[in-house]
């Protein structure tokens, strides 16, 4: 590998990184999914930023996902980037079996 092409390979790996406080506020909203849905601290919980195409849905949304020990798996989402999350965003708690992901549930919006 020749010097510009490390440089051009540093530049793409550069466009996929995040700043400190985005990265920051993914680890906060794992945490608050954890601590809201009871989780244990080694549960899977995916944490991340889309760009939503379909008309009247906000452009960024951020989008949680979940797995409890059975293996269940659960989904939702918040209207605004990660870094705007707040902690009350978050679905109560006792909505936790409406969050079930059933994969494809033959919509486009969700």
């Amino acid at each position: 590998m020749n010097s510009g092409e490390a440089a051009t390979s540093g530049m793409m790996l550069g466009s996929f990184s995040k700043s400190p406080a985005h990265l920051a506020a993914v680890e906060q909203v794992q945490r608050w999914t954890r601590e809201r849905f009871d989780l244990a601290e080694d549960a899977v919980v995916i944490a991340a930023e889309i760009a939503c195409q379909v008309p009247g849905c906000p452009p960024i949304e951020t989008v949680i996902a979940f797995w409890t020990e059975e293996g269940t798996r659960y989904r939702f989402k918040i209207f605004k980037p990660v870094e705007e999350v707040v902690e009350d965003d978050l679905p109560v708690a006792w909505l936790k079996p409406s969050l079930i992901d059933y994969g494809d549930l033959g919509c486009d919006c969700c």
